[in-house]
C-alpha cells in the first residue's frame, strides 16, 4: 500500500474559489462564523459549520446540524459551484502569509499508516471532538477538512512541487485575512506517479494540524471494515496537505491566568525569582528568543523572565517552553495542574500579538499573561519519534489551510 494516493477532488468551479474558501471550522466559534458567511451563499462554513443556518440557540452536535450540512453540500454540486475531477490527481497548494511561503501537495493519505504510526501524531484527542468529525464526514460522505502534515528534508520533491507551480494556476485567492492560496491540478499519469513514488520513499510523515480529523478518519474506516487490514477504498483514506517541515511556521500559544493564586503582583514576581527565573522588567512586550525565556504582564507592565538553563532537561518533551512553565511556574504557583480542564487559565494563538494579552490583562478578564517561544517543528517531529504527546495548545501554526478548496468524497 502506498502512503498517499491521488484523488478525484471535489473542489470549487472555475472561477468559483473566492466565493467558497473559508477558514477552518475550528478556528470561529458559531457566532462568528454567522458573521463571516453573512452574504455569501456559498461560503463553505454553510457546510463546516452549518448550525449558522438554523436557530441561533440549536445545539451544534444536534442530528439536524449534520443534515444541513448534507443539504448545503448537495445544494453546491447541485449549482454547480462545487464540482468533481473525473481523473485521480494530487492538488499542489501554496499558502503566502506576509513573508512566509510554503508549498506543499494535498492528497489521500493512508489510514493504515496512521494506525501503523508510519503519519506520526504528538497530540491526545478528545472523544467529544473526535465524535463530532465522524458525524460531519458520515453525513456528508466526504473529508472536507484537511489534515496538515509535515514530512522530513526531501530535496527532490520539493523541487517537483515547485517545477509544477511554474505552470498556470487553477485558483489563486487572497482571502479577506489577507493569506493567498494558490492550487494547481496534477493530473498527468506520470508526474503523479513520480510523486507517489517520491513520497512513498519518504520514512514518516508527521501531523501538525488535525489529530481529531485523522483520527475520526481512523474511526470512519474501521467502521466500514478497513483501517488497519489496508484496505484500498477512498474511506481506507484521510484528506490532507503535506508540507516540507523546513517551510511551516509555529507561532507562540500564549497563556492568561485568571487569577495570581492568592498573590499580590509582587509576591508573585518574588515567587517566580525564588523558583529559578530571573526577573527583569521591561518598558516593551517580550517576545521571549529561547525556549527558557518567558514574558510575563501583570499589573500594567511587561517583566523579562529566564528560567536557569540547568533546569532544561534533555527529553524531547520536558524541553518544550511550555512544559518549562509549566513545572515552573504555572503548577507550583498557580496551582494548575490540568491545562485542559482547569477555567483558570486561557490561552492565546500568537497571530494575535502580544498587545492582545496586555488588552485581556488591563480588561480585567485575566490577572496575569505569560508570552511563550514558539514551539520548533524539530522538537515536535522529537516528541512524535519517541512516541510521546505534547502538553495541550503547544503549536499554533500560521496560515492555515481553508475549508473547501478541495474535499475528499468516500465513494
Amino acid at each position: 500500500m502506498s502512503l498517499v494516493h491521488p484523488f478525484c477532488a471535489l473542489r470549487p468551479a472555475p472561477g468559483r474559489a473566492a466565493e467558497i474558501l473559508a477558514p477552518p471550522y475550528d478556528v470561529l466559534s458559531s457566532a462568528e462564523a454567522r458573521v463571516r458567511a453573512a452574504g455569501k451563499p456559498w461560503s463553505f462554513l454553510h457546510v463546516s459549520k452549518p448550525e449558522i443556518d438554523l436557530d441561533p440557540g440549536i445545539d451544534p452536535y444536534d442530528p439536524a446540524v449534520y443534515a444541513k450540512a448534507r443539504e448545503n453540500l448537495d445544494r453546491m454540486v447541485a449549482e454547480g459551484v462545487l464540482i468533481r475531477d473525473t481523473v485521480p490527481s494530487y492538488y499542489v497548494y501554496r499558502l503566502t502569509w506576509r513573508d512566509r511561503v510554503q508549498t506543499g501537495l494535498a492528497v489521500a493519505a493512508s489510514v493504515a499508516d496512521y494506525v501503523s504510526n508510519r503519519i506520526r501524531k504528538h497530540e491526545l484527542t478528545t472523544l467529544a471532538k473526535e465524535d463530532d468529525r465522524v458525524r460531519q464526514i458520515e453525513a456528508v460522505n466526504a473529508q472536507t477538512g484537511p489534515v496538515m502534515l509535515a514530512y522530513p528534508d526531501q530535496p527532490g520533491l520539493d523541487a517537483l512541487l515547485a517545477q509544477v507551480t511554474e505552470g498556470e494556476r487553477d485558483v489563486d485567492v487572497t482571502a479577506d485575512d489577507g493569506v493567498r492560496h494558490e492550487m494547481w491540478v496534477v493530473s498527468r499519469a506520470e508526474t503523479v506517479a513520480q510523486l507517489t513514488r517520491m513520497i512513498d520513499a519518504l520514512p514518516v510523515l508527521y501531523i501538525a494540524d488535525g489529530h481529531h480529523r485523522s483520527a475520526a478518519a481512523a474511526r470512519i474506516a474501521e467502521a466500514r471494515g478497513a483501517g488497519a487490514a489496508g484496505g484500498a477504498g477512498a474511506h481506507d483514506r484521510f484528506l490532507a496537505v503535506m508540507f516540507p517541515h523546513h517551510q511551516m511556521t509555529i507561532l507562540d500559544y500564549n497563556r492568561l491566568m485568571k487569577d495570581l493564586n492568592g498573590r499580590s503582583p509582587d509576591e508573585l514576581l518574588t515567587a517566580l525569582a525564588a523558583a529559578d527565573f530571573s526577573v527583569t522588567p521591561s518598558e516593551t512586550a517580550v517576545r521571549p528568543a529561547a525556549p527558557n525565556e518567558f514574558g510575563l504582564y501583570v499589573a500594567g507592565r511587561w517583566h523579562a523572565l529566564t528560567l536557569n538553563p540547568g533546569k532544561i532537561p534533555d527529553d524531547p518533551v520536558g524541553r518544550l517552553p511550555i512544559t518549562l512553565l509549566t513545572k515552573h511556574a504555572i503548577e507550583p504557583l498557580f496551582g494548575i495542574t490540568d491545562q485542559r480542564r482547569d477555567k483558570r487559565i486561557d490561552f492565546v494563538g500568537g497571530g494575535r500579538g502580544l498587545d492582545e494579552l496586555a488588552r485581556r490583562v488591563s480588561s480585567g478578564e485575566a490577572a496575569a499573561a505569560f508570552s511563550l517561544f514558539p514551539t520548533r517543528l524539530e522538537d515536535l517531529m522529537a516528541v512524535a519519534d519517541a512516541g510521546e504527546i505534547m502538553p495541550p495548545k503547544s503549536t499554533w501554526f500560521e496560515p492555515k489551510l481553508a475549508d473547501g478548496l478541495v474535499s475528499h468524497v468516500l465513494d
